[in-house]
């Protein structure tokens, strides 16, 4: 498995300040440096301070929050990667990665050490 870089700046939102705590540390164990935020409000406000690589939106947050902070981090950031947890199997325009419900946290980060790669390689992969 690929290392993490440590320079990536992820944000990672949840409604649910238990869960926060628990992935948020699982994955600055796994080697990120993570700036976490409770509810779509903090997501936004963090969005709207500070530049990020990757913002996560966890399970916790509302299907209806899942849905609509990935155009607030795009408009705040174009280069923003945006992965949402917890999508069983739904696809959405703004969003470059997702993880169905079930998947564990060594899941997770394989999936953020792909996203990593430039996106010219992962748009050319498919051809």
């Amino acid at each position: 498995m690929s290392k993490p870089s440590m320079s990536m700046k992820v944000l990672y939102g949840e409604q649910n300040e238990q869960v926060l705590a628990t992935q948020a540390e699982s994955l600055q164990n796994a080697g990120f440096s993570v700036q976490t935020a409770i509810g779509r409000k903090a997501i936004q406000q963090a969005l709207n301070q500070g530049q990020f690589d990757l913002v996560i939106l966890g399970p916790t947050l509302s299907r209806d929050d899942r849905h609509h902070l990935p155009y607030m981090v795009k408009k705040a950031s174009a280069t923003a990667r945006v992965l949402v947890m917890h999508t069983d199997g739904s696809r959405h325009p703004y969003v470059d990665g997702n993880i169905d419900t079930g998947e564990d946290m060594e899941h997770l980060v394989k999936k953020i050490a792909a996203l990593q790669q430039p996106k010219t390689m992962a748009a050319g992969a498919g051809k």
